[in-house]
Protein backbone atom coordinates (compact mmCIF):
# COMPACT_ATOMS: atom_id res chain seq x y z
CA UNK A 1 0.00 0.00 0.00
CA UNK A 2 1.71 3.16 -1.18
CA UNK A 3 -0.72 5.41 0.69
CA UNK A 4 1.52 7.45 2.97
CA UNK A 5 -1.31 8.51 5.29
CA UNK A 6 -1.99 4.92 6.42
CA UNK A 7 -1.37 4.27 10.12
CA UNK A 8 -0.85 0.99 11.91
CA UNK A 9 0.34 0.01 15.34
CA UNK A 10 -0.27 -1.59 18.71
CA UNK A 11 -2.40 -0.39 21.57
CA UNK A 12 -3.51 -1.82 24.87
CA UNK A 13 -5.97 -1.00 27.60
CA UNK A 14 -4.68 -1.01 31.15
CA UNK A 15 -6.31 -0.36 34.47
CA UNK A 16 -7.07 -1.99 37.76
CA UNK A 17 -9.03 -5.25 37.70
CA UNK A 18 -12.62 -4.82 36.56
CA UNK A 19 -12.03 -1.44 34.91
CA UNK A 20 -13.73 -2.84 31.78
CA UNK A 21 -10.63 -3.50 29.64
CA UNK A 22 -11.62 -6.81 28.01
CA UNK A 23 -15.25 -5.73 27.49
CA UNK A 24 -13.95 -2.64 25.68
CA UNK A 25 -11.68 -4.74 23.43
CA UNK A 26 -14.57 -7.04 22.54
CA UNK A 27 -16.93 -4.13 21.82
CA UNK A 28 -14.41 -2.41 19.53
CA UNK A 29 -13.58 -5.55 17.56
CA UNK A 30 -17.19 -6.73 17.57
CA UNK A 31 -16.26 -10.32 18.34
CA UNK A 32 -15.62 -12.19 21.52
CA UNK A 33 -11.84 -12.28 21.59
CA UNK A 34 -10.83 -11.48 25.16
CA UNK A 35 -12.71 -13.27 27.90
CA UNK A 36 -14.83 -11.06 30.11
CA UNK A 37 -15.86 -11.93 33.60
CA UNK A 38 -16.98 -9.96 36.61
CA UNK A 39 -14.23 -11.60 38.67
CA UNK A 40 -11.04 -9.51 38.72
CA UNK A 41 -7.85 -11.05 37.31
CA UNK A 42 -9.40 -13.38 34.78
CA UNK A 43 -7.34 -12.52 31.70
CA UNK A 44 -4.25 -14.71 31.60
CA UNK A 45 -3.17 -14.75 27.98
CA UNK A 46 -2.17 -11.77 25.92
CA UNK A 47 -4.61 -11.78 23.04
CA UNK A 48 -4.10 -9.58 20.04
CA UNK A 49 -7.19 -8.44 18.22
CA UNK A 50 -6.94 -6.58 14.92
CA UNK A 51 -9.28 -3.76 13.92
CA UNK A 52 -9.23 -3.11 10.17
CA UNK A 53 -10.18 0.29 8.76
CA UNK A 54 -9.73 1.75 5.30
CA UNK A 55 -6.98 4.10 6.50
CA UNK A 56 -5.52 2.21 9.44
CA UNK A 57 -5.01 -0.95 11.43
CA UNK A 58 -5.29 -0.91 15.20
CA UNK A 59 -3.88 -3.99 16.91
CA UNK A 60 -5.29 -4.33 20.41
CA UNK A 61 -3.22 -6.29 22.88
CA UNK A 62 -5.16 -7.59 25.86
CA UNK A 63 -3.09 -7.91 29.01
CA UNK A 64 -3.82 -9.27 32.45
CA UNK A 65 -4.44 -6.54 35.05
CA UNK A 66 -1.44 -5.42 37.06
CA UNK A 67 -1.89 -6.34 40.71
CA UNK A 68 0.04 -7.10 43.88
CA UNK A 69 1.12 -10.69 43.30
CA UNK A 70 0.39 -13.35 45.93
CA UNK A 71 1.58 -16.35 43.92
CA UNK A 72 4.26 -17.28 41.40
CA UNK A 73 1.55 -17.11 38.72
CA UNK A 74 0.80 -13.53 39.82
CA UNK A 75 4.48 -12.53 39.54
CA UNK A 76 4.75 -14.04 36.06
CA UNK A 77 1.61 -12.23 34.92
CA UNK A 78 2.97 -8.88 36.16
CA UNK A 79 6.26 -9.40 34.27
CA UNK A 80 4.25 -10.17 31.15
CA UNK A 81 2.21 -6.99 31.55
CA UNK A 82 5.26 -4.74 31.88
CA UNK A 83 6.95 -6.36 28.89
CA UNK A 84 3.85 -5.72 26.76
CA UNK A 85 3.44 -2.12 27.90
CA UNK A 86 6.95 -1.28 26.80
CA UNK A 87 6.23 -2.41 23.21
CA UNK A 88 2.93 -0.67 22.36
CA UNK A 89 2.39 2.70 20.67
CA UNK A 90 -0.73 3.78 22.57
CA UNK A 91 -1.96 2.92 26.05
CA UNK A 92 -5.57 3.47 27.09
CA UNK A 93 -5.74 3.85 30.88
CA UNK A 94 -9.23 2.63 31.82
CA UNK A 95 -10.90 4.18 34.84
CA UNK A 96 -14.53 3.30 35.59
CA UNK A 97 -16.93 6.27 35.82
CA UNK A 98 -18.84 4.71 38.71
CA UNK A 99 -15.95 4.34 41.20
CA UNK A 100 -13.81 7.07 42.76
CA UNK A 101 -10.27 7.40 41.44
CA UNK A 102 -8.19 5.39 43.90
CA UNK A 103 -4.69 4.28 44.87
CA UNK A 104 -4.74 1.57 42.21
CA UNK A 105 -5.35 4.13 39.44
CA UNK A 106 -2.62 6.41 40.75
CA UNK A 107 -0.19 3.47 40.95
CA UNK A 108 -0.84 2.39 37.32
CA UNK A 109 -0.76 5.98 36.01
CA UNK A 110 2.68 6.31 37.63
CA UNK A 111 3.88 3.00 36.15
CA UNK A 112 2.98 3.99 32.58
CA UNK A 113 4.04 7.65 32.75
CA UNK A 114 7.68 6.75 32.06
CA UNK A 115 6.94 4.71 28.92
CA UNK A 116 7.40 5.99 25.38
CA UNK A 117 3.79 5.16 24.46
CA UNK A 118 1.15 7.88 24.12
CA UNK A 119 -1.29 7.59 27.03
CA UNK A 120 -5.01 8.21 26.57
CA UNK A 121 -7.32 8.17 29.61
CA UNK A 122 -10.51 6.19 28.98
CA UNK A 123 -13.37 6.72 31.41
CA UNK A 124 -15.41 3.50 31.10
CA UNK A 125 -18.93 2.43 32.15
CA UNK A 126 -20.43 5.90 31.55
CA UNK A 127 -23.86 4.26 31.20
CA UNK A 128 -23.82 3.68 34.98
CA UNK A 129 -23.63 7.34 36.06
CA UNK A 130 -25.44 10.66 35.52
CA UNK A 131 -23.89 13.65 33.72
CA UNK A 132 -22.85 15.44 36.90
CA UNK A 133 -21.01 12.40 38.31
CA UNK A 134 -19.30 11.90 34.95
CA UNK A 135 -18.17 15.54 34.83
CA UNK A 136 -16.62 15.23 38.31
CA UNK A 137 -14.92 11.96 37.35
CA UNK A 138 -13.44 13.54 34.20
CA UNK A 139 -11.92 16.30 36.35
CA UNK A 140 -10.52 13.76 38.82
CA UNK A 141 -9.02 11.74 35.95
CA UNK A 142 -7.48 14.85 34.39
CA UNK A 143 -5.68 15.50 37.67
CA UNK A 144 -4.10 12.02 37.60
CA UNK A 145 -1.43 12.81 35.04
CA UNK A 146 -0.51 14.12 31.60
CA UNK A 147 -2.82 12.47 29.07
CA UNK A 148 -2.82 13.04 25.33
CA UNK A 149 -6.65 12.77 25.43
CA UNK A 150 -9.45 11.87 27.83
CA UNK A 151 -12.35 9.93 26.30
CA UNK A 152 -15.53 8.84 28.15
CA UNK A 153 -17.06 5.60 26.75
CA UNK A 154 -19.57 2.87 27.42
CA UNK A 155 -18.89 -0.52 25.84
CA UNK A 156 -22.29 -1.80 26.97
CA UNK A 157 -24.26 1.13 25.52
CA UNK A 158 -21.94 1.30 22.48
CA UNK A 159 -21.30 4.97 23.24
CA UNK A 160 -18.25 6.89 21.92
CA UNK A 161 -16.41 3.73 20.81
CA UNK A 162 -15.75 5.12 17.31
CA UNK A 163 -14.46 8.34 18.85
CA UNK A 164 -12.07 6.36 21.04
CA UNK A 165 -10.78 4.38 18.04
CA UNK A 166 -10.32 7.64 16.05
CA UNK A 167 -8.31 9.11 18.92
CA UNK A 168 -6.13 6.01 19.34
CA UNK A 169 -5.53 5.62 15.60
CA UNK A 170 -4.50 9.30 15.49
CA UNK A 171 -1.61 8.50 17.84
CA UNK A 172 -0.37 5.49 15.84
CA UNK A 173 2.73 5.81 13.65
CA UNK A 174 2.48 6.00 9.85
CA UNK A 175 3.08 2.45 8.74
CA UNK A 176 2.08 -0.11 6.11
CA UNK A 177 -0.51 -2.72 7.07
CA UNK A 178 0.75 -5.16 9.72
CA UNK A 179 -1.75 -8.03 9.30
CA UNK A 180 -3.73 -9.44 6.36
CA UNK A 181 -7.29 -8.10 5.85
CA UNK A 182 -9.12 -11.19 7.04
CA UNK A 183 -7.17 -11.64 10.26
CA UNK A 184 -8.96 -10.81 13.52
CA UNK A 185 -6.47 -12.28 15.97
CA UNK A 186 -3.07 -13.94 15.86
CA UNK A 187 -3.80 -16.20 18.82
CA UNK A 188 -3.84 -19.88 17.93
CA UNK A 189 -7.34 -21.36 17.98
CA UNK A 190 -6.63 -23.68 20.89
CA UNK A 191 -5.79 -20.71 23.13
CA UNK A 192 -9.08 -18.98 22.26
CA UNK A 193 -11.03 -22.21 22.74
CA UNK A 194 -9.36 -22.76 26.11
CA UNK A 195 -10.28 -19.22 27.14
CA UNK A 196 -13.91 -19.75 26.11
CA UNK A 197 -14.14 -22.90 28.22
CA UNK A 198 -12.53 -21.08 31.14
CA UNK A 199 -14.97 -18.17 30.84
CA UNK A 200 -17.91 -20.59 30.89
CA UNK A 201 -16.38 -22.37 33.89
CA UNK A 202 -15.94 -19.07 35.77
CA UNK A 203 -19.54 -18.00 35.35
CA UNK A 204 -21.62 -18.36 38.48
CA UNK A 205 -18.85 -20.06 40.45
CA UNK A 206 -18.44 -18.99 44.04
CA UNK A 207 -15.78 -16.42 44.80
CA UNK A 208 -13.17 -18.93 45.93
CA UNK A 209 -12.58 -20.34 42.47
CA UNK A 210 -11.68 -17.60 39.96
CA UNK A 211 -7.91 -18.06 39.92
CA UNK A 212 -7.93 -21.77 40.58
CA UNK A 213 -9.27 -22.66 37.14
CA UNK A 214 -7.00 -23.50 34.21
CA UNK A 215 -7.95 -25.22 30.97
CA UNK A 216 -5.73 -27.51 28.91
CA UNK A 217 -6.89 -28.44 25.41
CA UNK A 218 -5.82 -32.03 24.80
CA UNK A 219 -6.94 -32.41 21.21
CA UNK A 220 -8.89 -30.67 18.45
CA UNK A 221 -10.02 -33.02 15.67
CA UNK A 222 -11.73 -31.43 12.64
CA UNK A 223 -14.01 -33.85 10.79
CA UNK A 224 -16.64 -33.32 8.11
CA UNK A 225 -18.61 -30.28 9.37
CA UNK A 226 -17.87 -31.27 12.99
CA UNK A 227 -14.97 -30.33 15.28
CA UNK A 228 -14.21 -32.58 18.25
CA UNK A 229 -12.62 -30.77 21.20
CA UNK A 230 -11.19 -32.69 24.16
CA UNK A 231 -10.28 -30.52 27.13
CA UNK A 232 -9.40 -30.78 30.81
CA UNK A 233 -10.45 -28.22 33.41
CA UNK A 234 -7.87 -28.07 36.19
CA UNK A 235 -8.60 -26.90 39.72
CA UNK A 236 -6.40 -26.95 42.79
CA UNK A 237 -8.29 -28.97 45.39
CA UNK A 238 -10.54 -32.00 45.58
CA UNK A 239 -13.24 -29.89 47.31
CA UNK A 240 -13.34 -27.56 44.27
CA UNK A 241 -13.92 -30.53 41.98
CA UNK A 242 -17.36 -31.13 43.46
CA UNK A 243 -18.28 -27.45 42.99
CA UNK A 244 -17.10 -27.55 39.38
CA UNK A 245 -19.02 -30.71 38.48
CA UNK A 246 -22.18 -29.82 40.42
CA UNK A 247 -24.98 -32.11 41.58
CA UNK A 248 -25.12 -35.10 39.21
CA UNK A 249 -22.83 -33.27 36.79
CA UNK A 250 -25.33 -30.43 36.25
CA UNK A 251 -22.79 -27.59 36.54
CA UNK A 252 -20.26 -29.18 34.18
CA UNK A 253 -23.06 -29.76 31.69
CA UNK A 254 -23.98 -26.04 31.78
CA UNK A 255 -20.33 -25.10 31.29
CA UNK A 256 -20.10 -27.47 28.31
CA UNK A 257 -23.26 -26.11 26.69
CA UNK A 258 -22.20 -22.45 27.01
CA UNK A 259 -18.62 -23.07 25.87
CA UNK A 260 -19.75 -25.23 22.94
CA UNK A 261 -21.95 -22.43 21.56
CA UNK A 262 -19.09 -19.91 21.79
CA UNK A 263 -16.65 -22.33 20.13
CA UNK A 264 -19.13 -23.08 17.32
CA UNK A 265 -19.37 -19.37 16.61
CA UNK A 266 -15.57 -19.07 16.53
CA UNK A 267 -14.98 -22.08 14.27
CA UNK A 268 -18.12 -21.92 12.13
CA UNK A 269 -18.72 -25.67 12.48
CA UNK A 270 -20.72 -27.94 14.78
CA UNK A 271 -18.71 -28.82 17.88
CA UNK A 272 -18.51 -31.94 20.03
CA UNK A 273 -17.00 -30.92 23.37
CA UNK A 274 -15.60 -33.45 25.83
CA UNK A 275 -14.75 -31.93 29.25
CA UNK A 276 -13.07 -33.54 32.26
CA UNK A 277 -12.32 -31.93 35.62
CA UNK A 278 -8.91 -32.76 37.11
CA UNK A 279 -7.15 -31.73 40.30
CA UNK A 280 -3.60 -30.32 40.11
CA UNK A 281 -2.74 -29.56 43.71
CA UNK A 282 -1.79 -25.88 44.26
CA UNK A 283 -0.79 -25.48 40.59
CA UNK A 284 -0.51 -21.67 40.87
CA UNK A 285 2.52 -22.04 43.16
CA UNK A 286 4.29 -24.88 41.37
CA UNK A 287 6.69 -23.86 38.53
CA UNK A 288 6.50 -27.29 36.86
CA UNK A 289 2.69 -27.32 36.79
CA UNK A 290 2.56 -23.67 35.66
CA UNK A 291 4.72 -24.60 32.66
CA UNK A 292 2.54 -27.58 31.83
CA UNK A 293 -0.60 -25.44 31.96
CA UNK A 294 0.96 -22.89 29.61
CA UNK A 295 2.14 -20.11 31.94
Amino acid sequence: MADNSYRAGFACFVGRPNAGKSTLTNAIIGQKIAITSNKPQTTRHIIRAVLHRADSQLVLVDTPGLHRPRTLLGERLNDLVRATWSEVDVIGLCIPANEPVGKGDTFIAGEIAALKATVVAVVTKTDLVDKETLAKQLLAVNALGEFADVVPVSAVANSQLDTLVDVMVGHLPKSPQLYPDDMLTDEPEHVLIGEMIREAALEGVRDELPHSIAVLIQEIIPEDGLTKVYADIYIERQSQKAIMIGARGSRLKEVGTKARLDIQELLGTKVYLDLHVRVAKDWQRDPRQLRRLGF
